[in-house]
C-alpha cells in the first residue's frame, strides 16, 4: 500500500480474525492548531464564525465505510476543517466503484480505499490527522466491539457499512458509550436523492433496510438512533444492490452536514 505521511507507525493491532492488514496507520501531514481560523476555511468562518471553525478543528470524527456514501462523507468533513478522522474499512477500489464512488478512479483501481482517502484529504486540508485502519469490521460473539480502542479517542461516529451486524453493534456502542452516531439506511436501487430525510430509526417507514434494523436494535434495548433513510420504493431489488451516481453522493454530504449542524448546536 503507497504511503502518503510523512511518518507511520503501529498504533494499534486490530484483532486478527478481522484483520485485513496488520496495522493501523496514521497519516498526519500539517501544521499546529492555531487560535485562528486557516485561510483555508475563511468562507466558512464568514457563516460559522470563528468558535465554529475551531470546533470542527478540535473534532474526531470515525467514519465506518468510505465507499459510495462514506466517501462523500469524508469530503464534506475534511473540507469543513473537521481536525481528525479515523476511516475504517478494509476494501480496496475495483472498477465497479467508479460509477458513485469518489475515490475510486482508473488511476487508485487495486488501491486501499482509505489510502486513496488519505491522500486525497492531504491535499485538501494539510492539516487534518487521519488514522487509516484497513479492517474489516466484525462484532464479537457477544455483538460488541470493545476490541476496537479507537471508541474511546473519538467525538462521533458516522455509519456509512452495508453490513447489518456491524450498524447494530456501532448503535449500541454509541448509545453505551454517550457518543452521537448518525447512521445511513438503505441507499441503493433508488433514483431520487431528494427523497431523504432524517429520523430516529423507530420512527422511519418503507425503507426495508430501517424495518431490519428497527428489530435487532428493539433487541439489543438500543433506544433510539438517528438515520438518514429514504421514503424511495426501491426501482429494483437486485443483488448486490444497484446504484447510480448521485444518491449515495448526497446521502454522504447530508450525513456530514447533519453531524456538523448537531456540533455546532450543542
Amino acid at each position: 500500500m503507497q504511503s502518503y505521511s510523512k511518518s507511520a507507525k503501529l498504533l494499534a493491532e486490530p484483532d486478527s480474525k478481522n484483520a485485513v492488514c496488520n496495522s493501523y496507520d496514521t497519516h498526519n501531514i500539517g501544521t499546529a492548531i492555531q487560535d485562528e481560523p486557516d485561510p483555508l476555511f475563511i468562507r466558512s468562518k464568514a457563516l460559522i464564525g470563528t468558535e465554529g471553525v475551531n470546533r470542527f478543528r478540535k473534532l474526531r470524527v470515525a467514519v465506518f465505510g468510505i465507499g459510495g456514501v462514506g466517501g462523500y462523507t469524508v469530503e464534506a468533513l475534511a473540507r469543513a476543517g473537521v481536525g481528525t478522522l479515523y476511516l475504517i474499512d478494509g476494501d480496496t477500489v475495483s472498477p465497479s466503484n467508479i460509477n458513485r464512488q469518489l475515490y475510486a478512479l482508473t488511476s487508485t483501481i487495486g488501491q486501499h480505499k482509505t489510502a486513496a482517502a488519505a491522500a486525497r484529504i492531504a491535499d485538501i486540508n494539510p492539516a487534518c490527522t487521519v488514522h487509516q485502519l484497513v479492517q474489516h469490521i466484525l462484532p464479537d460473539a457477544d455483538g460488541s466491539l470493545s476490541f476496537l480502542p479507537l471508541l474511546s479517542d473519538i467525538d462521533c461516529i458516522v455509519d456509512a457499512v452495508d453490513t447489518i451486524s456491524l450498524k447494530v453493534a456501532l448503535a449500541a456502542e454509541a448509545e453505551n458509550r454517550g457518543i452521537p452516531i448518525v447512521a445511513a439506511m438503505g441507499c441503493g436501487n433508488k433514483l431520487h436523492a431528494d427523497l431523504f430525510q432524517f429520523a430516529d430509526i423507530y420512527d422511519t417507514a418503507v425503507c426495508p433496510l430501517c424495518k431490519t434494523m428497527r428489530g435487532l436494535l428493539k433487541k439489543r434495548g438500543v433506544k433510539k438512533l438517528r438515520v438518514l433513510y429514504s421514503k424511495e420504493v426501491p426501482a429494483v431489488r437486485s443483488r448486490p444492490p444497484s446504484s447510480v451516481s448521485w444518491v449515495p453522493a448526497a446521502a454522504g454530504i447530508l450525513l456530514a452536514g447533519d453531524l456538523l449542524n448537531q456540533i455546532l448546536q450543542s
